[in-house]
């Protein structure tokens, strides 16, 4: 345990830095500390742990206003149906630590749908509760010498494509409502859906985590903020059946009504391959806005999809103001999309006259290798996707292709980009452009 003392004094403490990366004061040690080992808690891959681990987190919930505590998991395969954190908590995995999601679904609770999204993202009604879940919660931290968290996906996602559950499946991770959230040094694996799922919180900071689940895993995706604002993401690795890292805020009426945007978002130095999805994804529930996001310093590889926007008529809100910059990309199928005819609807209720916005996106020093697409621009004719940006652009695309852009209802600018863009985006107006500014890093209209 003085090991995890030291690393805990050693963390950057960035969830206290309103979304700025680079703001890291030191990270306080919890003064009291307790191994699950001393709840009756066996790592043997077998015995079931989730009284354990509850009958843990009641104790150290005691500590919440001295301090707080530390959850300590030692070595081992410790087995565990979901349960619940507390504020002030740190769970920390030591190396060689293993928590594995049971294969019992009735070892995960069923909850209600979350309220931007009004039933189950994939079925109708409630939903599995995720692995490990904070609700309302204030200072938490997950992290640990490179411990894992393995969800055993493999049977969830055989339910799911043989149409064999009835509630939508679990996640991982998720916090729900809560501030001042750490996740890093965690190596994640087969996730039955999202690995890490932060919705409505503020103050999310996650750094130094892997995370896999296989080609064929069905829609698993790796990070999710989730009508979230301040989130820093960094340096983590990730390759997933579906998205790598996928921005939301709601789906269509229930998400307007939320009204909850994800914004002031950094993601930087991440290496993101997505399978069957895109590596960074925006939406394409965000019914409740996206706006104010910069990503700096992306290596994408051997996905379907580079970057890509995505929304549909019904959905409302917006994805704006976004600042891609320095990517590096080596085979992938599209590098960039972005498509106004995705996705389904929750119910019957949406409205179609709630015509999303796309605008001000600014996509630059790009390098791309074994690009078979170089871009997929379907806006919406009520609705023309507006302001799109490309400057400093170098795709090598695959010989056998055809039509390297693809452009319809769209309109922006663009400066040397190779090969060259469709007439729609070779508008010479920057006065809608973004770039920028070195000295704190937040964009500005030029």
């Amino acid at each position: 345990m003085p090991v995890a003392l030291l690393l805990l004094l050693a963390l950057c403490n960035a969830i206290r830095v309103n979304g700025q990366c680079d703001l890291k004061p030191t990270l306080d040690s919890r003064p009291h500390s307790v191994s699950i080992l001393e709840f009756g808690a066996v790592g043997d891959g077998k015995t079931l742990n989730t009284i354990a681990f509850q009958n843990a987190i009641f104790y150290l919930k005691s500590f919440a206003d001295k301090g707080g505590a530390q959850l300590y998991v030692p070595p081992g395969r410790w087995l565990t149906g979901s349960f619940n954190l507390t504020s002030h908590l740190t769970l920390f995995l030591e190396k060689g630590a293993v928590i594995l999601g049971s294969q019992d679904p009735s070892h995960w609770d069923i909850v209600e749908p979350l309220p931007s999204y009004g039933r189950g993202t994939e079925l109708p009604g409630k939903r599995y509760r995720s692995l490990i879940n904070g609700y309302m919660l204030h200072d938490i931290v997950i992290t640990g010498d490179n411990g894992t968290i393995d969800g055993q996906g493999l049977i969830w996602w055989e339910w799911f494509a043989s149409h064999s559950l009835n509630y939508s499946r679990p996640n991982l991770v998720e916090f729900v409502s809560s501030e001042y959230v750490l996740v890093s040094n965690i190596t994640f694996l087969n996730a039955p859906a999202y690995n890490i799922h932060p919705v409505y919180c503020s103050n999310v900071h996650i750094h130094d985590i892997s995370v896999y689940a296989p080609p064929g895993s069905p829609y698993t995706v790796g990070i999710v903020p989730d009508s979230s604002d301040n989130v820093c993401i960094e340096d983590c690795s990730i390759s997933t059946g579906h998205d790598a890292i996928a921005l939301k805020s709601g789906w269509d009426e229930y998400g307007i009504a939320y009204g909850r945007p994800t914004t002031n978002v950094l993601i930087r130095r991440v290496q993101l391959q997505s399978s069957s999805g895109s590596s960074l994804a925006f939406g394409s529930e965000m019914s409740g806005g996206i706006f104010d996001v910069q990503v700096q310093q992306l290596h994408l590889h051997d996905s379907l999809t580079g970057i890509e926007f995505r929304t549909n008529k019904g959905r409302g809100g917006y994805i704006k103001e976004i600042i891609i910059s320095d990517v590096n990309m080596r085979n992938v199928e599209t590098a960039f999309s972005a498509v106004g005819n995705c996705g389904s609807h929750p119910d019957d209720k949406f409205d179609p006259d709630a015509l999303p916005v796309l605008e001000k996106i600014t996509l630059q020093n790009i390098v791309g290798t074994n690009i078979n697409m170089a871009g997929n621009f379907v806006g919406i004719q009520e609705s023309p996707f507006t302001s799109i940006c490309l400057s400093n652009i170098s795709l090598s695309i695959d010989s056998t292709s055809s039509d390297s852009w693809r452009c319809s209802y769209v309109s922006g600018f663009s400066k040397s980009v190779s090969p060259k863009p469709c007439p729609e985006l070779e508008n010479f107006n920057t006065s809608s452009c973004f770039t920028l500014l070195k000295p704190n890093g937040r964009a500005a209209i030029l």
